[in-house]
């Protein structure tokens, strides 16, 4: 897998995020997907992010996987029971996908459904713990799996601004311990506090870093984030710098080239999200002076089941 390779050979790794459709018409995702073929190792699927409903990220990306393109399967504990946890994981291992993101997943009440039941039964790190006892070929319940272990190259996510460097590095020890080898960044806009996380945290634990990088498009946009986003802490310069631009859209692909070029620097690769612009992608890239050292595969021509 062209992800899993970049990272074990210390090159420059690249992904991006498209969020499934609202909807059973899948044509709009896959065609923002094929314009990041050639500029990322592999496109991550959201799987059901702010508690929104969507489009599973497992059916989105077998659809990337037979248009030749690597995907990061998305799996979020809150909707899914261990049973369906299982089964899910089980299934996207027959359909090939293999790189995957363990998420606890963000809060029913920030949905636009707040009275739907969450299950969460597991979380980010029990969930990981299970992907590795899966690709040990360990049964849940008991003994072995009776075709052999799974071969999952699972990640976890991390926020290098968290306000708690204490619990941070607590959280993300537990993370590797679970079985995490990698980790992608939320939106991170210090560089400062990337660089301390990444020299402190992730590289003594041998964990790659794919900095998180989020395109704003306007003034207003960022102000938006800045209230809506757990977490989400955009300056107020950056904030300036969009509302005295003539053209804002330019102006947020520059700053997100910036931001790119500056996270290249510190971590081992990027993760790049443009809710709804992901075509301003290989804009940002091409700035940055980046792109995937290595080509997308072909397009699958029969099922690997």
């Amino acid at each position: 897998m062209l992800l899993q390779q970049a990272l074990a050979s210390g090159r420059t790794a690249i992904t991006a995020e498209v969020t499934p459709p609202r909807g059973g018409d899948p044509s709009r995702t896959l065609a923002a997907a094929r314009q990041l073929r050639g500029w990322v190792h592999a496109i991550n699927v959201t799987d059901g992010s702010r508690a929104v409903m969507r489009m599973s990220s497992l059916a989105v990306c077998r659809l990337l996987q037979e248009e030749g393109l690597e995907s990061v399967l998305q799996m979020a504990c809150r909707d899914r029971n261990r049973i369906a946890l299982q089964a899910d994981l089980l299934g996207a291992h027959a359909l090939g996908l293999r790189n995957l993101l363990c998420l606890t997943g963000d809060p029913v009440r920030a949905g636009d459904q707040p009275t739907a039941r969450a299950v969460n039964e597991l979380e980010s790190v029990r969930l990981l713990r299970l992907v590795d006892q899966l690709n040990q070929g360990a049964d849940p319940v008991s003994g072995s799996l009776p075709d052999g272990g799974t071969a999952f190259f699972a990640g976890a996510a991390a926020d290098p601004q968290c306000p708690s460097w204490s619990g941070l590095r607590a959280r993300v020890r537990r993370k590797r311990d679970a079985g995490a080898r990698f980790l992608q960044t939320q939106m991170v806009t210090d560089a400062d506090a990337l660089r301390r996380f990444v020299e402190e945290i992730a590289a003594p634990l041998g964990l790659p870093v794919l900095a998180g990088v989020f395109l704003l498009k306007s003034a207003r946009n960022a102000a938006f984030i800045n209230r809506v986003v757990p977490g989400a802490n955009i300056p107020q310069a950056l904030i300036d710098r969009l509302a005295e631009a003539r053209d804002p859209a330019a102006e947020g692909i520059r700053i997100a080239a910036e931001q790119v070029a500056s996270c290249v620097a510190i971590a081992q690769g990027v993760h790049l999200m443009a809710i709804k612009a992901e075509e301003r992608i290989p804009l940002i890239l091409e700035q940055a002076g980046l792109r995937a050292e290595a080509t997308q595969p072909e397009p699958m021509l029969s099922s690997p089941c």
